[in-house]
């Protein structure tokens, strides 16, 4: 009898023959497995470069037709937009769009179009003090448009415009001041780590994360708080032509919509973008549908990672960004 067969489709023992064992052929293997694997690879590959070209593709048409429109070569009189969105931690983009188009003549008046729940202190009193600024020194219309929020820091700076516009729903104010930062000293404890530090002042360590705050700082910190909180009330009175003990009651850190902020005397007109910019046009002198000109658009994801673009470094943070450890001072709707 021959042997039963093996459940790989042949005999557990080669056959016997005069001349001994014939030698069996090695059993076949599945090569569709790595072939599905391979198209799969293939088609990942695929999807990233065409995704790569798509954005590449799109980026360049929108950086060609804004600076095409914002080259300030013909055209006619126009109305920039200054996008303000997210939180904000750096002046420094806002205020060269700014700059830019004080110095371009067709551009006869600027829009911030907002939607932002604040960001760093500093970095929001720098742009409110560059708005004044252009509005003093190019005689140029600034006009704040707040799309879905316009709090805190965002409100900071678009309380020196000339007008501001706020949409029923939109949410506006929270005047205040927020400090934080994150205590991990029991995670240091747990994981049986020690803190070294060594410094000279009694307060050059205040607010070292890895461990409680003393009274002593807690009251040094509150007074820088109270401070900033002080210039906030200020500056918001200057801008809105107000006075600090008017705007004193509304800087409690809360926020109102468009609908409620109209009577506080938060904004000066409900309505949203297109509103604003017909308005904002009307201020400088153009009569109809204002052309509007920006900036390019930022390029964020992966073809601004591979192309070496500056805002892909907050997307992954340096090692002196995950050094960095200093409290934070913030005009920050949370």
């Amino acid at each position: 009898m021959p042997p039963p067969p093996s459940p790989y489709g042949y005999p557990a023992q080669a056959p016997q023959t005069p001349y001994g064992y014939v030698a069996l052929p090695p059993p076949r293997r599945n090569g569709w497995i790595w072939a599905v694997v391979a198209i799969a690879i293939v088609g990942v590959v695929f999807i990233i470069v065409a995704a790569i070209f798509a954005s590449a593709f799109k980026s360049l048409s929108h950086e060609g037709e804004n600076n095409s429109i914002s080259s300030g070569f013909g055209g006619g009189d126009a109305v920039a937009v200054v996008e303000i969105n997210g939180v904000i931690l750096d002046a420094d983009k806002i205020d060269k769009q700014l700059e830019k188009f004080a110095k371009q003549d067709n551009v006869k008046a600027i829009l911030l179009r907002i939607n932002s729940p604040g960001g760093g202190a500093a970095a929001s009193q720098e742009v409110y003090h560059d708005v004044m600024r252009v509005r003093r020194e190019s005689h140029k219309p600034i006009v704040a448009s707040v799309e879905s929020v316009g709090a805190s820091g965002a409100y900071y700076i678009a309380s020196a415009c000339d007008k501001i516009y706020a949409n029923q729903a939109s949410v506006v104010g929270s005047i205040g001041v927020i400090m934080q930062w994150t205590n991990y000293g029991d995670l240091l404890r747990w994981a049986k780590m020690k803190n070294i530090t060594i410094s000279k002042g009694e307060l050059k360590d205040a607010g070292d994360p890895t461990r409680e705050l003393t009274p002593k700082e807690e009251a040094y910190f509150q007074g820088l708080v109270d401070n900033m909180y002080a210039q906030f009330v200020h500056d918001v009175a200057i801008g809105r032509h107000s006075t600090d003990a008017r705007i004193q009651p509304l800087a409690t850190g809360q926020v109102w919509t468009g609908e409620q902020a109209l009577p506080l005397g938060l904004i000066d007109s409900e309505g949203g973008y297109h509103e604003a910019l017909l308005a904002t046009g009307k201020l400088a002198g153009i009569s109809g549908e204002p052309k509007v000109v920006k900036t390019p658009r930022d390029k964020h994801g992966l073809v601004g990672l591979l192309s070496g673009d500056d805002d892909a470094e907050s997307l992954i943070p340096t090692p002196s960004q995950l050094l960095n450890r200093a409290p934070g001072f913030y005009f920050l709707w949370k």
